[in-house]
């Protein structure tokens, strides 16, 4: 491939923004729209979705992963480049938003014409408003029939503060006023604060893995300048590279000479570990160290789940696939677990259930791996009071992803759970019904307010165990699909929170045991007991199913047991010979139930591990 120079486009006429909205309010179409304008790519029927490579994001129609793509522009007779970044508009990927804000100096802020602001449209303004970025309000869909800008510019004014003169009416479908948007993204929107005499200072905002070359690093110029053939260190790992490749994302990769300051590209360095290619890390010249930057703040995960192979042996395959797909998603976090039931396998933990979702997707379409994908659990914490087990543990507090770490209550004065602040933006005809959910999910009101008589913004604090299996399905369906929701950590609270052990015939089965919050234990243990009555296979003799909150039994399912008919050869006659059969068989039945053993299949197991325990 020819290689393009740089080296004619100088910072001042550089300009990085994302485009940041709400779940389907049109970022993907609009990029479209950008890239079809600046000749990037070629005006057909088929662009659609152009920067949404994966599988799973043409599927599905959202986007999951941020993709960067350069344009190139001429306004007034000036060459600009315009650096552009496609990011997701759920709340579970809001990691890859504030990562790629990192990486600019303005944003288009998109709002659907017909919604108005919905929940992620706040959360993501102020992700912008506090990084100082510039915005640009735009009201894209302006070709529906229903659609309502004037209400929407109201909005934004009432809730942002952004005057309604300043918003740009278009419909990116249509590609109507969208040559407006590029000119006020010039206007607005300043050049990066760099230098090329500076030495070199690359941010790596995001990476990937190619089987033949190796690591690609998604870099961010923040000074001097970068070429084939430099040595450059890597501020985390302090590894040395040689630099074999350099270049632009078009949004294909196309190589370029150099890289200059304030310039978006890759980087690829032969990086062979997948490890070395930290999302956040620094990169400089060999011998020309410079402070490094800083980065990203780690994220929290609020969804652990356990992932195993399907059969033991492809337990390697797995480790594998998994490593490369983090280097992708730098969000998930990793530890090593095994179950006496389900083997070895890993605890993996997500920003929240579609994320888990996508990436088990991911892990099937583009590594070809099927996995036992167990039901998802939050990260509790509990406040050690016995001075013996501080010792042991080297803190006070600590953190307890899977029931088996659950401390006893004799030697702990609180368990902490995590809550999150929730936002809920409703027409106000479904107020009732919402309280009434938030209610039964133990949450607390924080705020109410009404945005406008189409739109009203309720706050609460949720327990993050309430909503992480099915509140989102619950709150789409009593609404209609009209209100929103998102959310953002809020650290812990006290709570009352117990473990429920599952018992057949009195002993204890490890991998069923789960955490909930007292008020839900009987409803849990009843759950548990039923759907395990219906997974495991009946025996030879009878089994007990029961849930147990410490000594105390709360739920008990029975499964019978095979019976022959032994008295079907009598017929009349005297009932002391009937009697005598059936106690005859009821003691050898109890023999069997001291002596036998319960063989619980590794697919019940599945079958109750896999789907969470709904209220």
């Amino acid at each position: 491939q020819e290689k393009i120079d740089m080296s004619t486009y100088p910072v001042e006429t550089i300009r990085n923004f994302s485009i940041i909205a709400h779940v389907d309010h049109g970022k993907s179409t609009l990029a479209d729209r950008l890239l079809e304008i600046t000749g990037t790519i070629a005006k057909t029927n088929h662009n659609k979705q152009v920067l949404d490579k994966l599988q799973v994001e043409r599927e599905r129609g959202i986007t999951v992963k941020a993709q960067s793509a350069t344009l190139f522009y001429n306004h007034e007779g000036v060459n600009y480049l315009l650096n552009l970044i496609d990011t997701p508009g759920h709340v579970d990927f809001n990691y890859e938003v504030s990562r790629s804000l990192s990486a600019c100096q303005g944003v288009i802020l998109v709002v659907d014409a017909n919604e108005g602001i919905q929940a992620q449209t706040v959360a993501n303004f102020y992700l912008a408003f506090e990084a100082q970025l510039a915005i640009i309000p735009v009201i894209n869909k302006i070709d529906l029939k229903n659609a309502d800008p004037e209400r929407v510019e109201k909005q934004i004014e009432k809730l942002f503060d952004i005057p309604t003169e300043e918003c740009i009416r278009i419909s990116a479908k249509q590609g109507t006023n969208v040559e407006k948007v590029l000119q006020k993204v010039i206007e607005k929107i300043p050049p990066p604060q760099c230098n090329t005499a500076d030495p070199l200072k690359a941010l790596v905002f995001d990476s990937t893995f190619d089987q033949y070359r190796g690591v690609i690093a998604n870099v961010a110029l923040f000074g001097g300048e970068v070429q084939k053939g430099h040595k450059i260190v890597s501020a985390h790992t302090k590894k040395r590279y040689e630099v074999n490749e350099v270049g632009i994302l078009t949004p294909n990769e196309q190589p370029a000479h150099k890289l200059y300051a304030g310039q978006v590209g890759y980087l690829i360095a032969g990086m062979k570990e997948v490890t070395e290619a930290q999302i956040g890390d620094t990169l400089f010249l060999y011998k020309q160290p410079v402070e490094p930057l800083p980065g990203f703040k780690s994220v929290k995960p609020m969804v652990f789940a356990g992932v195993y192979p399907v059969n033991q042996t492809e337990y390697n395959h797995l480790k594998s696939a998994l490593e490369r797909l983090t280097l992708n998603d730098s969000s998930v976090t990793v530890h090593r677990e095994s179950s006496l039931a389900l083997g070895a396998g890993w605890r993996l933990g997500f920003l929240g259930l579609l994320h888990m979702e996508v990436f088990n997707q991911r892990l099937e379409q583009e590594y070809n791996m099927s996995v036992i994908l167990t039901a998802p659990t939050v990260p509790y914490k509990a406040t050690l009071s016995s001075a013996k087990l501080i010792k042991e543990y080297g803190e006070e507090k600590i953190t307890i992803i899977s029931p088996a770490q659950f401390p006893d209550k004799l030697s702990v004065s609180e368990y902490l759970e995590p809550v999150v602040l929730g936002t809920i933006v409703t027409p106000p005809g479904y107020i009732g019904k919402i309280i009434a959910l938030c209610k039964d999910r133990r949450a607390v009101q924080k705020d109410m307010l009404y945005i406008d008589e189409h739109r009203v913004m309720l706050k609460y604090l949720f327990p993050l165990n309430e909503i992480v299996v099915d509140f989102y399905d619950a709150l789409k369906s009593l609404s209609s699909g009209y209100a929103s929701f998102d959310y953002e950590d809020a650290g812990y609270q006290a709570a009352d929170l117990i473990k429920i052990d599952v018992l057949l015939n009195g002993n204890p089965v490890e991998e069923l045991a789960t955490i909930v919050h007292n008020d839900k234990a009987y409803a849990t243990g009843k759950f548990l007991c039923e759907r395990l009555k219906d997974a495991i296979p009946r025996q030879l003799f009878e089994i007990a199913i029961q849930a147990a909150v410490g000594k105390k039994i709360i739920a008990r399912e029975t499964l019978k047991a095979y019976r022959k008919n032994v008295v079907a050869k009598c017929y009349g006659g005297d009932i002391s010979r009937r009697m005598k059969l059936l106690k005859r068989q009821a003691e050898g039945k109890k023999l069997m139930r001291k002596i036998g053993n319960v063989e619980v299949p590794r697919d019940a197991f599945i079958s109750v591990l896999k789907r969470p325990a709904d209220k």
